[in-house]
């Protein structure tokens, strides 16, 4: 008798309200390293579970952090993925490949008056983070919506240094999940990347590229592990 589990449920009941939905899975792997026991069961997870229902499951290397990414994990990765017995045919992307749609999508949150563009240090950050009796604090979420756009689009074109601004969204500075407490969407960094090279000196957080990545790739289901629980609301 075959065992089920709350991941098949969920999706039978997804497949129960729309019969004709194709499973889409993806395996988002940092290539900042080779592959370990938990990104096996991941992948082993994703793959398996597209697999099980006649769908597809991508392969995206998340390269929105630059700092330890290098091609030679890219190929041990996919190594590794094919020695376990898996394929994702031509569906292979890099995060990377999404930073101006990203880019675009934060300018659009500021023009809703969705995302300002702050200046704590990351000291001023930490002290005004509040606790679950009192919330963050930032002088800077009124900021005007046109200098918040301007800083934006200076923070991209190189004119502050790293640490000066950040991008936050406006969500809920007395959230109990801190996760929401205008979380930083990007920030600079003056490093090279390894396919981007040096065209792109900000970058955004993986809590808000990631979201957007599966959007436009039209993943139906974004399988996550339990260190992402209090990130999912975000």
């Amino acid at each position: 008798m075959e065992s089920n589990n709350f991941i098949f449920d969920i999706i039978d009941e997804d497949l129960a309200k729309n019969p004709d939905l194709k499973i889409h899975t993806r395996f988002p792997p940092e290539p900042n390293g080779y592959l370990h026991i938990g990104h096996c069961k991941a992948l082993v997870i994703d793959f398996s579970t597209a697999l099980r229902y006649n769908g597809l499951c991508n392969l995206r290397m998340d390269d929105t952090n630059p700092a330890k990414e290098d091609t030679e994990f890219v190929d041990a990765i996919k190594e590794d993925i094919h020695w376990l017995g898996f394929d994702w045919d031509d569906r292979f992307f890099y995060g990377s490949d999404y930073f101006e749609e990203t880019y675009r999508l934060a300018e659009q949150l500021i023009l809703n008056g969705d995302a300002y563009v702050c200046e704590l240090t990351a000291s001023e950050f930490s002290a005004y983070r509040g606790d679950l009796q009192k919330p963050a604090v930032s002088p800077y979420r009124d900021r005007p919506i046109d200098e918040s756009l301007d800083l934006f689009r200076r923070m991209r074109a190189g004119e502050f240094p790293e640490g000066k601004y950040t991008l936050r969204a406006k969500i809920d500075l007395a959230s109990g999940n801190f996760n929401m407490r205008d979380p930083v969407l990007y920030r600079i960094r003056y490093i090279d990347h390894h396919r981007q090279g040096t065209k792109w000196c900000i970058f955004p957080m993986y809590d808000f590229a990631h979201p957007i990545q599966d959007a436009l790739e039209g993943i139906t289901h974004s399988l996550c592990s339990l260190e992402y629980e209090d990130h999912r609301p975000l």
